[in-house]
Parts: structure tokens; C-alpha cells; sequence
């Protein structure tokens, strides 16, 4: 198959020392057999007691930031159960996360109060309901000068029935679909591949129409990102057999028992740190006395690690 050429220019950058160009099967070999090597199981190991989110300890930091550079996520647990939307600001500076994406639905500060609730004014949208949420990489339709490449979901009261999340590395997703088929990671990297249309509101145009990868090697630190989202509605795919294979394939993968995808419940206290990964959120029930609250940081920076990969 024919690269489309915003490929061709990232393979020729990193050819000979890239695991995500279609032309070092070398590279890719060594840091696939890494990768599957680390990759968690269970979410247990991806839990990491912390006492104070202001102030990690070396050790703390240490244990987030490896989990990050091995599988591009870590849970951090505290007693801190402060409805306080700096804490998760504060944790993730310490990873060199400072450009919030300050998007129109989150507060002044650049964080969202995910809540339910007509006050809040957001319930049109998915993440401010009670409803499920199915397999996204956050800010899918965001455009390239504001991709999302990290993001702090951090819990103050749990719902009293239900919200859990499924994660997955999309770093594993890759693996997979490169394994079964190399062409799937190529029709996904067009340029056109996914299509995200403009969102119109009273007002006008509220969203400007976004198209690009599914898969993206930034050209500066030649890491992988994703962009992807299971709605059917509000997306339209490149109509090419190709890219409609790779589409249904991943989607399949989604919905099979992977031992790779990790299902967690944050609890008061607890909270994500990821560089985007893919996840999901199931529907659930609030106590009306302590209704379900998380803070939602998302950045354009992604998580710093102390070590580099193979």
C-alpha cells in the first residue's frame, strides 16, 4: 500500500531507529518483545500509594513515572478526599504537565467538574450524565495545535452504584493491529483517515470540522498518539475498504477480553495519570447526598519520564 506522503516524511525522520515506522520491523521487534514484557495484567499494578499529591517523595514519583513509561498510565491512591480542583494540577506538574487545555466546558483554571446535574448547564454532553461513555482517547476533536497528550482524571466522591473505567494502552492497541496486519496502522495514519464534523449550535459554527490520523508520530519526540473515538455518530470514516477494515477490526479488539485492557473504579483520593490512553466509563447511579464529582485535567504535554525506551 501506498504511504500517504505526511507518513512518508515521519518513517524517513525516524527510519532506522523508530518502533513506529512500517520499514524498521527491526526496531519494532525490539520494542514490541519490551512492551509485552512490561505490560500490566492487572490494574493492581499499575496502584501507587501516595501521601501527599503536592509533594511526592522520590520513590512515589518514581513508581508513577515508570508506570507511565511502560504502559502510558498509572493510578495513584491517597487519603486526600478534598473537593480541591489544584490537587490534581499540583500532582501533575511534578510530571512537567503546565499547558492545560482550557477547553469551553472546563472552569476558569483550565480543569472540569464532572458532575451530574442541570445546574452545571453541560448535560448535553456525555461525560456531565450518568450514561456510558464507549472507547475514546480524549480530544479526538481537537485540532492538531491542541492535541491532548495527557490527562489527570482525579476522583472526590465515587458514585454510589457503577462509573467505572476499562483502560488500554494504545501503544498495546497498535501492537495488535500492526501483528495482524500492518496495512490496518497504515490506512490509519492517513492524513484523512478519520473525520470529525463541525458541531453547530444557536450560535453558529461551536466546532470548527477536524480530520486527521487515527495514529500520529509527533514529529518532535517521535512518540505514538491516538486519536479515536467508538461513537457512530458525529464521526465519519475514509470510505476505502482498507480503513473501513481497520475500523471494524480495532472495534472488535475493543469488545474482546483482552488481558491487556485493565478495568478500575477510582475511589475518593484516587486518580489517573495517563498519556491519553484509550478508556471508557460505564453508566452508573448517584447517592443524591454525595453525588459522583471527578476533576479532569487534560494537557498538551505528555507525561515526563525518566528513561527512555529500547
Amino acid at each position: 500500500m501506498m504511504l500517504t506522503p505526511s507518513t512518508e516524511a515521519i518513517h524517513r525522520r525516524y527510519a532506522g531507529h523508530s518502533p513506529f515506522s512500517l520499514r524498521d520491523v527491526d526496531s519494532y521487534l525490539r520494542w514490541r518483545d519490551w512492551k509485552l514484557e512490561c505490560a500490566p495484567t492487572s490494574v493492581s499494578d499499575l496502584i501507587v500509594e501516595v501521601r501527599d499529591l503536592g509533594r511526592l517523595t522520590p520513590v512515589e514519583h518514581g513508581a508513577i513515572a515508570d508506570r507511565c513509561r511502560q504502559a502510558n498510565m498509572a493510578i495513584y491512591a491517597s487519603a486526600d478526599e478534598r473537593d480541591d480542583n489544584a490537587l490534581p494540577r499540583r500532582l501533575a506538574a511534578q510530571f512537567g504537565l503546565r499547558r492545560l487545555d482550557a477547553n469551553w466546558l472546563a472552569d476558569d483554571d483550565g480543569v472540569s467538574r464532572l458532575e451530574v446535574g442541570e445546574s452545571t448547564g453541560r448535560g448535553e454532553f456525555i461525560p456531565y450524565t450518568d450514561r456510558p461513555i464507549r472507547w475514546h482517547t480524549d480530544g479526538y476533536y481537537n485540532p492538531p495545535s491542541r492535541q491532548i497528550r495527557s490527562m489527570v482524571l482525579h476522583c472526590v466522591r465515587d458514585a454510589a452504584d457503577g462509573g467505572d473505567n476499562a483502560l488500554l494502552d494504545h501503544e498495546m492497541a497498535y501492537i495488535l493491529l500492526r501483528d495482524e496486519n500492518p496495512e490496518f496502522v497504515a490506512a490509519l495514519s492517513a492524513p484523512d483517515a478519520m473525520r470529525i464534523p463541525c458541531r453547530e449550535d444557536a450560535n453558529g459554527t461551536a466546532r470548527a470540522e477536524e480530520t486527521g490520523p487515527v495514529f500520529h508520530v509527533d514529529p518532535e519526540d517521535g512518540q505514538l498518539h491516538m486519536r479515536y473515538t467508538a461513537r457512530t455518530t458525529s464521526i465519519e470514516w475514509k470510505n476505502d475498504a482498507l480503513t473501513q477494515a481497520a475500523v471494524r477490526r480495532l472495534a472488535e479488539m475493543l469488545d474482546a477480553p483482552l488481558p491487556w485492557i485493565l478495568r478500575a473504579r477510582l475511589e475518593p483520593g484516587s486518580g489517573l495519570i495517563c498519556n491519553n490512553v484509550l478508556h471508557t466509563r460505564n453508566g452508573f447511579r448517584d447517592d443524591p447526598s454525595r453525588p459522583r464529582l471527578l476533576f479532569r485535567a487534560r494537557y498538551l504535554d505528555r507525561v515526563a519520564s525518566p528513561q527512555q525506551r529500547p
